[in-house]
């Protein structure tokens, strides 16, 4: 039932989607989606659990203590991406569908919180204390925001191979840490009016 909700959320969106077609497509009656998962506002919210739950499964079942930590950041972005190519429409429903609408962004915005959190756990481990919490939450922000664009970029284009998207990412984000952990920071010129 979730997998055909999600299909037709992921081709006509929340609103133009109706229940008749997601029973059909389901193979189940009208009656039964509604009694095993309520209103169409009530199966949305399952859809998003249960692929916010499947991405970050995906990724923390690769994420492991012990192996160098930009082994484990490359892993995280190669399940990460690797998750979105083999479920689109899933993702189309987590960030095309959901972001910006209420009373879904709640949801989406929990569940990005929950990928930076992991994502700040990765930095640290590469950074440690050569960067403050501020600095980090940052990284995790940007790298996070950067991962959705690519996914989302992904998507639209189903003949790119998602590993070569992880190791493009993994390319720009490791040779800036990289260059971070050895004491080397881009700054302003003087008189740019930008802070130092």
């Amino acid at each position: 039932m979730l997998d055909a909700a999600v299909a037709v959320f992921s081709a006509v969106g929340f609103h133009a989607a109706s229940m008749d077609e997601i029973a059909e497509r389901a193979g189940i009656s009208k009656p039964m989606v509604y009694a095993y998962l309520g209103t169409k506002e009530d199966l949305f919210v399952a859809c998003l659990h249960r692929e916010a739950t499947r991405l970050m499964e995906a990724v923390a079942a690769v994420v492991q203590p012990g192996v160098a930590p930009d082994e484990q950041l490359f892993n995280g972005l190669r399940a990460f991406f690797d998750f979105v190519g083999a479920h689109r429409d899933g993702w189309s429903v987590l960030y095309r569908q959901a972001r910006g609408q209420e009373p879904f962004a709640g949801e989406v915005q929990a569940m990005r919180g929950r990928m930076i959190e992991v994502v700040s756990s990765l930095l640290y481990r590469v950074v440690g204390a050569a960067a403050t919490a501020v600095e980090l939450a940052t990284m995790a922000y940007a790298l996070v925001g950067a991962g959705e664009s690519l996914a989302d970029w992904l998507v639209d284009h189903p003949d790119t191979d998602p590993d070569t998207v992880a190791t493009r990412l993994m390319n720009v984000v490791w040779v800036g840490a990289g260059q971070l952990l050895q004491g080397a920071a881009w700054r302003p010129r003087p008189g740019s009016g930008a802070p130092a």
